[in-house]
Order: C-alpha cells, then structure tokens, then sequence
C-alpha cells in the first residue's frame, strides 16, 4: 500500500493506492491551508493513511505547498520506518491527461510558474515518459503544439488547451520510474533571492 501525498498546488489531496486501485482518496480545493488541512485529511483514510511507503509530490508548484508535502512525508516516512519517494507535478498532469486521451501521442504540460513564466516540460504517451527538461519560460518563448493541459494552458499557443490540475489518486498512473524521484523539492526556476557579494 502507498500513501500519495498532494499538495504542490491549490487541491490538497491524499489517497491511498496499491498497484493501479485506489483504495481510499481524500481531496479539497484549498488554495492556502495546506498545513491545517493534510494530517487531518491522512487521518480521514483507513488505518489513519499508515502505509507501506509514501509518494509526495515534489514540485513544481506552490513554494509553500510543496514544503507542506514533503515536511509531512518525511516525518511521517520516518515515524513508520518506511521510504519516502516524489513524483513531479508535470509527470502527474500527463499521466492524467493521457488517461482521458490515450490516443494522444505527446503533450506540453504547463502550469503557473510566477514572474509572468509558465513551467513548461513535455511528455510523450506509450509509455508514459519526459521528451525534454522541464523549463521556465515566458508564454510566447513556447513553440506552439497540439495539445497543451495544465493550469497554464490556455496562456501557451495551443491547437487544445486543456484546464487540469493535480490529484493524488492519478499517482496510479504513473508508472515506477517516474515515481523515483528524490523526496526534494523541486522548484522550476532559480530563486529569486541572490546572496550578498
């Protein structure tokens, strides 16, 4: 069994999978209160979430969100004794948007990346896998593609734009390789702070 930990965006969603089933799910639309909301939402799932290992989200997203997850993954990882792993935000999209358009070959997942950019990184279907590395660009630096999905969408020259966001039981999706990755954050773009010369 797997916890999946949500919360890079504004949905603070949790849910419990094993293979591709999900057991239980629990999700809000939250914008701010992450912190307040996602122990007592793990508390929700059977056996108050206990698990096997954890899969939080990463990043990118929300600063604060994506600290949220990851804080709550670690301590709960290390409360348990089990391994704590991530999975990005764009693989999560993709995996999801591939879902509803399996005849769909390749799309640019974008979501708001602040500063005016996007973060933008592109996937291909069968089997589900990154073509490039995720960027931090200004809407018109984004060759236009078919199909574009994610928060950003409708900002990018797109044949489609497609509105999607995050939810934890879509983790089942994705498959083991993208759900490898370090339980850091990933942040999408340099800060902005620069330290003193």
């Amino acid at each position: 069994m797997i916890l999946v930990i949500e919360t890079a965006t504004t949905a603070c969603s949790v849910a419990l999978i094993e293979g591709n089933r999900v057991v239980a799910h629990v999700q809000e639309d939250v914008a701010r209160g992450h912190a307040e909301r996602l122990v007592p939402m793990i508390a929700e799932l059977p056996g108050g979430g206990r698990a096997d290992s954890i899969l939080v989200n990463s990043g990118p997203g929300s600063f604060t969100g994506v600290r949220v997850g990851l804080a709550a993954a670690k301590a709960l990882g290390l409360a348990w004794g089990v391994p704590v792993s991530g999975y990005s935000t764009h693989a999560l999209l993709a995996a999801t948007l591939f879902e509803q358009r399996p005849e769909a070959t390749e799309a640019v997942i974008a979501i708001e990346g602040g500063h005016g950019e996007v973060f933008v990184h592109s996937f291909a279907n069968h089997p589900l896998r990154a073509l490039n590395e995720l960027q931090s660009l200004l809407p018109e630096a984004v060759p236009h593609h078919p199909l574009v999905a994610g928060s950003a969408a409708a900002r990018l020259d797109a044949g489609e734009a497609v509105t999607i966001g995050p939810d934890a039981r879509k983790a089942c999706l994705l498959p083991e390789d993208l759900r490898q990755r370090p339980a850091s954050a990933l942040y999408g773009r340099a800060p902005d702070a620069k330290p003193n010369p």
